[in-house]
């Protein structure tokens, strides 16, 4: 019987290549092959997604390039040497609308993409690239099946891989099979000399290597550590390494941030909502280390090359570190499995206690790990 199913699942894998091969030979025979790849939810979900980027200019160096983000997003990818376009949809603005999403599609049929890789399928994001005319439709099956060509079975909630993998999944629809896993974010000169001014200005130079930046913010409760235990790991880093701790946030996370200052007995630098994600990459890019919640700048700063450790307290239904960690060689997820079935995310009725599993010290050490930090002498 083992060896029976060994040898049905090397039938599908080589049926799998040959079909991957043979799509690869039509799709290269078009006469320019024209890409839209869609992403439309939040940062972290789009820098996972720029490995798919570097693999089709790879596999298809003549291609057209498109990648379509929301306005919030559009640091992230503007400047990609890859990309031939980038195009913005404003779901909340001006394409909100049934008349803004038609005036939209007219807009994106301009383009003339001949298909579409959706990477985030919803309902809006199929119509647009049935309405623009996108002649292949490649998606996960999550919403409107039937507008889709290529609809892929939705297995993400699963979470048995990394978000990164179910991305890199739909190329092999058009022949490609990467190996590529390497985040990229482009961080432009004037961003990275407007932080260099400010952290200048408070006395670390570029070089220094002393900067720990913490992100105590996160788009759930479920994700968020205390920020009385950030604040505890900041002065021990403060204190133990003699690091310089800087607390950032987005605009929308200002509050989780001053709690952190607030409860802190060193100085802390604060850019709490005043960098835009370009000048956050530059930051990331200077610091040490980030210490921070299941959230964008997980991924931001691993696409700089900066290492993390990111804070998980929810597993269930794709949300662990399997499909959400951070993907750096020198990054750690901490995480416990504390035995809840099923895992609530948001609904926890008993006060998240995945999260308190996760302890100052943990962290301390692994910050210290990660970043190759060296405890410093107390002098008398």
């Amino acid at each position: 019987m083992l060896r029976q199913a060994q040898h049905e699942r090397a039938s599908r894998q080589a049926q799998d290549e040959r079909f991957n091969s043979y799509e690869r030979i039509i799709f290269s025979m078009m006469d320019l092959p024209r890409i839209l790849i869609v992403r439309t939810d939040r940062i972290g979900d789009v820098i996972l997604s720029t490995p798919v980027i570097r693999a089709l200019r790879a596999a298809f160096p003549d291609a057209y390039l498109g990648m379509m983000v929301r306005p919030a997003n559009r640091e992230l990818i503007e400047g990609n040497p890859d990309l031939d376009a980038v195009i913005l949809f404003d779901k909340d603005g001006p394409q909100k609308s049934g008349r803004g999403t038609l005036r939209f599609a007219g807009e994106l049929r301009k383009h003339r993409f001949d298909t579409a890789l959706i990477l985030h399928s919803t309902n809006r994001v199929i119509l647009l690239a049935w309405l623009a005319g996108i002649r292949r439709r490649i998606g996960y099956a999550r919403r409107l099946r039937w507008l889709l060509t290529d609809p892929v079975p939705y297995i993400k909630r699963e979470g048995d891989r990394h978000e990164l993998e179910y991305n890199l999944d739909l190329l092999r629809r058009i022949g490609v099979e990467s190996k590529e896993r390497t985040l990229s974010v482009p961080v432009r000169p004037e961003q990275e000399q407007k932080v260099g001014i400010f952290l200048e200005a408070h006395g670390i130079s570029n070089g220094s290597g002393s900067l720990i930046a913490v992100h105590p913010g996160a788009s759930c409760p479920s994700k968020r550590w205390p920020a009385d235990r950030f604040a505890q790991v900041a002065d021990g880093l403060a204190g133990r390494y003699q690091a310089r701790i800087i607390v950032v946030t987005g605009p929308e996370e200002v509050q989780f941030g001053e709690q952190v200052v607030g409860r802190m007995a060193h100085p802390a630098l604060r850019a709490l909502g005043t960098l835009s994600l370009g000048e956050m990459g530059a930051l990331l890019k200077r610091a040490r280390c980030l210490v921070s919640n299941d959230s964008g700048p997980v991924h931001l700063a691993c696409a700089v090359g900066t290492p993390v450790v990111s804070i998980f307290g929810r597993w269930g239904g794709g949300l662990s570190p399997t499909r959400w960690g951070p993907t750096g060689p020198k990054s750690i997820a901490l995480h416990h499995d504390v035995g809840c079935r099923p895992c609530l995310a948001h609904r926890c009725p008993i006060g998240f206690i995945c999260l308190e599993a996760v302890t100052v010290e943990e962290v301390l050490a692994a910050v210290g790990h990660v970043a190759g930090l060296t405890q410093k002498k107390q002098t008398a």
